[in-house]
């Protein structure tokens, strides 16, 4: 009975922002574990290598290259992974991007920018594929926020801001939701190792940085995070709903 509840073989499963990254990881996590993965990025190339490169080993995967931000797309692309993919399941909103500058120098357009991708796509995207949910009476959405959501970090407010907007966003998803099957929790990683955050891992200052602070003394790798993902989107979940667990290594649980 208790493996049952982790099992996600059966599930459709929608990542945007999963060409690379922690995004790609979820997507390898899932598609490991028997699920149907639907992956997104704005930049169709590399999605569809990345996926291409998926499906030669076996793994049911899709390619959806579409514009999170842009309200037009994502209903196009989400009415089309319905009818040519299945009902989505779960949805993942993982895509994110950073325009790192001081906050008395943020052009206005680094900020809306980064607010658009960070937080209105989780909107845009999860507003979409709820009203496919609601009629079925189901559906899990993991939306992926930050450890910036609670602890803020010098030239990156716009990305600190977006991130905790988006943890109060899933609280309202969530609230208004719940009603309809639908449970809304969101998952924020501490520092982990991927591609994405080489440039930070290969500085030593910054890397020295995050072992101190960090009580187990290590970066994260994805595969540490891979299990939660899996966690909110299985029936093991079915009772956690407004939740984000933080998978920091400790960061928050000291000063």
């Amino acid at each position: 009975m208790y493996n049952s509840m982790f099992d996600v073989s059966d599930k459709t499963v929608v990542i945007t922002g999963s060409s690379r990254g922690l995004g790609l990881a979820y997507a390898k996590g899932y598609l490991e574990a028997g699920a149907t993965v639907v992956m997104n990025a704005s930049g169709k190339e590399t999605l569809t290598k990345v996926t291409a490169e998926l499906k030669s080993r076996g793994y049911k995967a899709y390619a959806y290259a579409f514009d999170v931000s842009d309200k037009e797309q994502v209903k196009k692309a989400v009415d089309s992974i319905e009818e040519k993919v299945g009902p989505i399941d779960i949805l993942i909103n993982n895509a994110g991007i950073h325009r790192r500058n001081m906050l008395i120098d943020m052009t206005s357009e680094e900020w809306r920018k980064v607010i658009d991708v960070n937080l209105t796509s989780a909107f845009l995207v999860g507003q979409a594929v709820a009203r496919k949910m609601i009629p079925r009476g189901k559906g899990k959405i993991i939306n992926i926020t930050s450890l910036n959501a609670e602890l803020a970090r010098q030239n990156i407010a716009n990305y600190s801001s977006a991130k905790g907007g988006l943890k109060m966003l899933t609280k309202s998803m969530a609230t208004e939701w719940g009603r309809y099957g639908i449970t809304c929790n969101a998952i924020g990683p501490g520092y982990i190792e991927t591609d994405l955050t080489k440039p930070l891992t290969e500085d030593p200052e910054f890397d020295s940085w995050v072992k101190k602070e960090v009580p187990l003394g290590r970066w994260g790798k994805p595969e540490d995070i891979i299990g939660t993902a899996i966690f909110l989107g299985s029936s093991a979940s079915d009772y956690i709903n407004g939740y984000t667990i933080y998978v920091d290594g400790g960061w928050q649980a000291c000063l």
